[in-house]
């Protein structure tokens, strides 16, 4: 072999073991290994869903006859978990089963963060261990107000209801007064009590001229007429009348960003840009600590241009980037603002999840609870709308998708949803404990905080 050829299959060789250790690096790098404790929260032959100590939701494509709802997992596996994601693509090397680990007062620390009701958690715990299963279920439902509702609350504990327009019609003050007060003299906890109370376009309370001087005007109104001071001057009005009658939770502020006035949601909305938009939520927010009012950013993760979800489903189409610079914003200027609940919509965000409506999406929760860190109740859009129409389960599917809080009309199929799929194993009770017991800390910081 000449000098020129020896020369030539010495670089062959050399490039094959540059290439043969550049593959070995890339191989060693990407199995690298990595753990994960989470709990089980439901598991079939194919599929188990877990959740994290930061509240992220997986479901895993794995599964072993040795596992149940309620374990606590130490996994081993090799690949990336994407929060934006359904289904994840990890692959699981190893798992062991072990003890959930609890505080000294015996609550469980995944539960635990130093969130806005961390305060009361010790007495929502304790409130908790008394309570039956039907009643801890009854605690996730926020269900339309019925004039049978105290009947109703014999047979099923709910844990509050919504009223409409209809339910205030010619009535008096005191008629209003006294049908909120029969109900809540007849739940064993605290109901809450919520309307749409948004001004403009949608006005429960203030429709009826017996229990507010006018109707309240809609956001872009107040804004043209004297700005955020208007803002927060309304929003102080508002929940005055709105807890003298009895009402706890405003299912308000829409802070969703929309400019077009095509738009669906335009004349619900503030109608500027994201900057002003998240002045607004931050005002509204302020402006309703210590009034005794709870209230409630929506419709997450920011509505767009969507149609209407009352009457069929909405496909959002806009790039994730879009959606994190434009309609995040004002729902993390609220929660930095001190909001306590987040209602999310029920429009399909093609990119952050394509298989499920925002409501019923584990990607959508993650990013609302690990993006924005809330630590708050999220709550969906009532599941009766027609968005939701053609799903199966739904109630058991936003549980697990990460809502704490279910408004829906149908009260007996949801409850009966969420009993059966505990008694069958098909979700395990501290799934069910766990918003249970955000609802119950919520329930003591509005009693402890609300003016008296």
């Amino acid at each position: 072999m000449n000098k020129k050829a020896a020369t030539l299959l010495a670089l062959v060789v050399i490039l094959l073991l540059v290439i043969g250790l550049f593959s070995l690096f890339k191989k060693e790098k990407k199995e690298e290994t990595k753990k994960l404790e989470a709990t089980v929260l439901t598991m079939n032959k194919q599929k188990v869903t877990i959740m994290d100590d930061k509240n992220s939701i997986y479901t895993l494509q794995f599964s072993s006859s040795d596992i149940k709802s309620g374990d606590l997992l130490l996994i081993e596996y090799t690949g990336i978990l994407d929060e934006t994601r359904e289904n994840q693509s990890i692959e699981v090397i190893n798992y062991e089963t072990k003890k959930m680990a609890t505080d000294e007062n015996g609550i469980p620390v995944a539960w635990k963060d130093n969130g806005i009701f961390s305060k009361y958690y010790v007495m929502a715990f304790h409130k908790l261990k008394e309570m039956t299963l039907d009643e801890k279920i009854g605690q996730l439902l926020l269900v339309r107000y019925d004039n049978d509702a105290i009947n109703i609350l014999k047979k099923y504990p709910l844990g509050g209801f919504v009223f409409f327009e209809k339910d205030f019609k010619d009535k008096t003050k005191k008629e209003v007064i006294d049908m909120i007060s029969a109900l809540q003299k007849n739940a064993k906890i605290p109901l809450l009590t919520a309307v749409d109370e948004e001004g403009g376009k949608v006005v429960r309370v203030s429709s009826n001229p017996n229990l507010a001087p006018s109707q309240f005007k809609s956001p872009q109104e107040l804004y043209n007429n004297g700005g955020f001071e208007e803002i927060k001057k309304d929003t102080k009005e508002k929940s005055k009348i709105l807890k003298d009658l009895g009402l706890n939770l405003n299912l308000a502020p829409v802070v969703d960003v929309s400019i077009d006035p095509n738009d669906y949601m335009y004349p619900r909305t503030l109608g500027k840009g994201t900057d002003l938009t998240s002045t607004y939520a931050k005002t509204v927010i302020e402006s309703s600590k210590d009034t005794g009012v709870s209230y409630t950013l929506k419709h997450f993760p920011g509505y767009g241009n969507n149609a209407n979800t009352h009457v069929g489903g909405s496909l959002d189409t806009r790039p994730y980037d879009d959606i994190l610079k434009n309609d995040i914003p004002p729902f993390e200027a609220g929660i930095k603002a001190g909001a306590e609940a987040v209602l999310v919509s029920h429009n399909t965000i093609k990119n952050i999840d394509e298989d499920n409506p925002a409501s019923l999406s584990k990607a959508v929760h993650n990013l609302l609870r690990n993006n924005l860190n809330f630590t708050g109740v999220i709550m969906t859009d009532d599941i009766a709308m027609s968005a939701l129409d053609n799903i199966n389960n739904k109630t058991i599917k936003a549980v697990l998708a990460g809502n704490d809080l279910i408004i829906t009309t149908d009260y007996a199929t949801s409850f009966n949803e969420l009993k059966t799929s505990v008694e069958n194993n098909t979700i395990d009770e501290t799934v069910i404990d766990q918003h249970a017991f955000r609802i119950l800390a919520w329930k003591y910081f509005k009693e402890m905080t609300k003016t008296k």
